[in-house]
């Protein structure tokens, strides 16, 4: 059964950071492309950097210089380490993995399964 469960989100001060965590069960997490979104109360959910196979990263415009991401195979885990928070960077986080090979791409529809998510407060 395919499993994502994140961990790491909590409550961080502005100029801050958080470390998140994706584990994955019932697949091996290095062969697949595997995204962060996040989604904010009365916003879309908005892509924030995916992991290919290969190790190709992409950034959504809103984590570059200030997210990055990263994956340990043996761990069958995912990080997101965010710095330098900021109180607009307030959701929900979600892992999501694309298990039919469409690559590393910041967009929902293709990805298959995702986790519950992690919810992350940005606030003094």
């Amino acid at each position: 059964q395919v499993q994502l469960v994140e961990s790491g989100g909590g409550l961080v001060q502005p100029g801050g950071s958080l470390g998140l965590s994706c584990t994955a069960s019932g697949f091996t997490l290095g062969r697949y492309a595997i995204g962060w979104f996040r989604q904010a109360p009365g916003k879309e959910r908005e892509g924030i950097s995916c992991i290919s196979s290969t190790d190709g990263i992409v950034y959504g415009d809103s984590a570059k210089g200030r997210f990055t991401i990263a994956r340990d195979n043996a761990k069958n885990t995912v990080y997101l380490q965010m710095n330098r928070l900021k109180p607009e960077d307030t959701a929900v986080y979600y892992c999501a993995a694309d298990l039919e090979g469409y690559g590393c791409y910041l967009s929902n529809a293709l990805y298959d399964y995702w986790g519950q998510g992690t919810q992350v407060t940005v606030s003094s």
